[in-house]
Order: C-alpha cells, then sequence, then structure tokens
C-alpha cells in the first residue's frame, strides 16, 4: 500500500503540478477525490479549514500548499531531485512567480474566455474563497489586456529555451518548469482553441516533454479511509533545521496560520515547530485524532491565537 495520499480533484491546475511531479519520481500514491468547491467534508478533520487544493497526507501527517508537498516528496524521494546542480534557489523564485503572477493571468484568460459557461456554483464559490480576486465578469471585461499579459509572460519561457535547452534551466527539469507548468496546462487543456502559444514552438515541445511524464502510479482510496488512515497513525516527530520561531510565539503556543494571499481560512493549533521553509502545527479533530499540518513559511501567516 502506497504511503502517500494526494486529496485532489481533475481539473485543479495545481493538483495536476504535484500529480506530475509523482510521476516524474515514478512513485505510487493514494488518490482520494474531493470536491472542487465547498463544503469538503471528508477534507476538513485533516486540514482544520484550509481547502485549497492539493492536500497531501501521509499517515497523521498532513501537507498544505505545493510548495510544502515538494519539500516532502524531496526529502522522502530524493533520487529523481527536482533541484538538480544547485538550482534550489532559483528554481523556488521563478516557481514562487509562476505560481502567483503567470498562474492569475492564466486564470483569468480561462474563466474569462469561458464565461457565461462557468458553472454558478464555482463561479460564486471562487469569487467568495478569492474575496474577489477570481471574479469571472472582470475577467470578461478585460479579457483583451488578460491576454496580452499571458502572451507577454508566454514569451518569457520561449525565450530562457532558445538556447536549445531541454528545461528552464538546463537540460534537467527542476521544480521552476513544474510551476510553470500549470498554467500552461490550464490555457492548454480548457481553451485550446486560443492557440495562445502557437507561435511559440520551444514552448509547445517543452510543454510536450513535460506531460510525457504522467503521473505514476495512482491508486483510488476512499475518503473514509483516508480519515481512518489518520485516526490509526501518530505523527511523525518533526526535525527541522534552523529553527525560527517569531518573538513570542514559543513552540506550545496556541496559533493560527492562514494564507496572506486568497482562501484565507485560518487554521487553529498548537505551535510545533518552524523555521524559514516550514511551519508545524498540532491540531486535533474527532475524525482523525490528533494531526500535523504543515504549511510553507513564505505565503503564510502565523499569529497567536485570539
Amino acid at each position: 500500500m502506497p504511503d502517500l495520499i494526494l486529496h485532489n480533484y481533475p481539473n485543479s491546475p495545481f493538483a495536476e503540478k504535484v500529480r506530475l511531479i509523482l510521476g516524474y519520481k515514478g512513485l505510487e500514491w493514494h488518490s482520494v477525490q474531493i470536491p472542487r468547491v465547498m463544503p469538503k467534508p471528508d477534507l476538513m478533520p485533516l486540514t482544520g479549514g484550509y481547502r485549497r487544493t492539493p492536500v497531501m497526507q501521509i499517515g497523521a501527517d498532513v501537507y498544505c500548499d505545493s510548495a510544502c508537498i515538494v519539500r516532502e516528496l524531496e526529502r522522502r524521494y530524493p533520487e529523481t531531485t527536482l533541484f538538480p546542480d544547485g538550482t534550489n534557489g532559483v528554481a523556488t523564485m521563478i516557481g514562487a512567480w509562476s505560481d502567483r503572477v503567470f498562474f492569475f493571468d492564466a486564470v483569468g484568460v480561462v474563466f474569462g474566455t469561458l464565461g457565461a459557461t462557468v458553472p454558478n456554483d464555482l463561479k460564486e464559490d471562487r469569487y467568495t474563497f478569492s474575496e474577489g480576486m477570481i471574479d469571472i465578469d472582470r475577467y470578461q471585461r478585460d479579457q483583451a489586456q488578460l491576454r496580452s499579459q499571458l502572451r507577454a509572460h508566454l514569451f518569457w519561457l520561449e525565450r530562457a529555451l532558445e538556447d536549445g535547452r531541454l528545461h528552464v534551466l538546463g537540460d534537467k527539469p527542476t521544480w521552476a518548469d513544474f510551476c510553470l507548468y500549470h498554467p500552461m496546462w490550464m490555457v492548454q487543456r480548457r481553451v485550446p482553441e486560443l492557440g495562445a502559444a502557437n507561435d511559440m514552438p520551444r514552448t509547445l515541445a517543452w510543454f510536450e516533454r513535460m506531460t510525457a511524464f504522467g503521473h505514476g502510479r495512482p491508486v483510488e482510496l476512499d475518503a473514509k479511509e483516508a480519515l481512518r488512515i489518520a485516526q490509526t497513525a501518530t505523527p511523525a516527530p518533526v526535525k527541522l533545521g534552523h529553527p525560527e520561531l517569531p518573538d513570542g510565539i514559543p513552540a506550545g503556543t496556541a496559533v493560527t496560520v492562514a494564507a496572506d494571499d486568497y482562501g484565507k481560512d485560518p487554521v487553529a493549533g498548537t505551535l510545533v515547530a518552524a523555521n524559514a521553509q516550514r511551519i508545524v502545527i498540532r491540531r486535533t479533530d474527532p475524525a482523525v485524532g490528533e494531526v500535523n499540518v504543515h504549511f510553507p513559511r513564505a505565503g503564510f501567516v502565523l499569529s497567536k491565537a485570539a
């Protein structure tokens, strides 16, 4: 039985990024299908309120956000690395730009192009979830500007490949490639009629190379079984290098953790550990018992509980 459980749904771009990484690393994993909109009754006991997709579970440890997920996958399965040849810092910086800038331009183009065909539940959920950042009516009005921004970013990708390299930082794929892939995947999959990159042969060839990694070896798992696995497991010991605890918030403090951009639902628990890359809190739920919930440090706010 594989230890890795990915809570995801097929159309999630960030889930596609992680699925592709699982394919690149050649891993077997369990796939739990979750709803694309709230409520998510079999996910909330694990995350404590965090509702973004995907979430990775290993026993009674829960990993939120793809940046946190990939760090754990690298720690456990370093052989096929996402950070070859000293690319860690640059790949991470490119990935952060892509996840926040390139991705939202792709979202605007896709949702704005599909417009009236977007189901009302998804339209309303994303507007509320993002506090108005994902506004399909505005995307329709601003479509010309959004497409021009998307094209600008796609040309940056084309130029990154112009010396014949296979991937953006050399001939080996890195975390940067996977972060650039999922906005492109969203555009190519949902609105192929736009031909957004049709005049960018290097980018299209890169996209095909990335797609060929596939999704590894997924095995479907019922959501209730994932909860049972958490309940019968114990959180793994936490050993973070270079601990960095905020002033006045020592380990053992009641805290909340929330994203700083969208999907800001706070998760409450007890601080276990933190450093420059990760925050770990302990929480308890009747459906799963004690779990450790892991977040990236960048992009999340750690606060004392009120």
